[in-house]
């Protein structure tokens, strides 16, 4: 008779996603194969990605209860999976979301700005270039984020998009991250879960000898960091964070 094995040890992640997350496949290649993601979303907001949808979205109350919606298939981790959402309102309140997921029962928690902020820091990058698909208000708040963590923008470009971000191109992607680079900075930041980056980070990392770091790969990174698990993908820098 056949001797059956495994399945291989089930580990999990909850997701907290904004209602138009459209990446899902894309996360789970940043995910090792006993890695299993259970998404939650925020309900849905009829307003165009801008200032507004990322203070909605970002609603600790939302947060809190798809945490719990979460919890009962026991992931170790819970992360809030939106940048906009996460540096709106700045350091403290990212913060306070982190306390706001764990106060709902999560074991530990992460959202997309904090593990920015970790992977800044532990890279010991201060200078920063940044692209990002939303208007100038949203990404002038982006900068303002990066300001409080003692990091300078040194040049940002963004794309203007009020929806249907994740149907840009590669392409598109990457001449705006090769046009949004400078020779002072340090590392490349892409903003936004939305944004499709997966394929792009190696190939452009080559060309400009720096980080490029982005939305969905330092989210997971993120997680798998608190669960002791390495990490899955490209970006090699994130490799020597401690």
């Amino acid at each position: 008779m056949p001797v059956f094995d495994g399945p291989l040890a089930q580990r999990g992640i909850g997701v907290i996603a904004p209602f138009d997350l459209a990446l899902e496949r894309e996360l789970w290649r940043w995910v090792p194969m006993e890695v299993s993601l259970h998404l939650a979303r925020t309900p849905y907001e009829p307003v165009p990605v801008s200032m507004e949808m990322a203070q909605l979205v970002s609603d600790s109350r939302h947060l809190a209860a798809a945490t719990r919606d979460v919890l009962h298939v026991e992931p170790e981790v819970v992360a809030y999976l939106c940048t906009s959402g996460s540096f709106v309102n700045g350091i403290d309140y990212e913060r306070s979301l982190c306390k706001a997921i764990c106060d709902a029962g999560a074991p530990d928690a992460i959202t997309t700005s904090g593990a920015l902020a970790e992977v800044l820091q532990g890279l010991d990058l201060h200078k920063v270039s940044v692209l990002t698909p939303y208007d100038e208000d949203l990404t002038g708040k982006l900068h303002e984020f990066l300001t409080e963590l003692d990091v300078e923008t040194v040049s940002s470009d963004h794309l203007g998009l009020g929806g249907g971000i994740w149907k840009v191109s590669y392409r598109t992607i990457a001449e705006r991250i090769l046009a949004a680079d400078h020779s002072e900075a340090e590392a490349v930041f892409v903003s936004c879960t939305n944004l499709p980056t997966f394929d792009l980070i190696e190939p452009l990392e080559a060309a400009l000898g720096k980080p490029v770091l982005t939305a969905n790969q330092l989210t997971m990174w993120a997680c798998l960091k608190r669960m002791n698990l390495p990490i899955v993908g490209p970006g090699k820098w994130l490799r020597d964070v401690p």
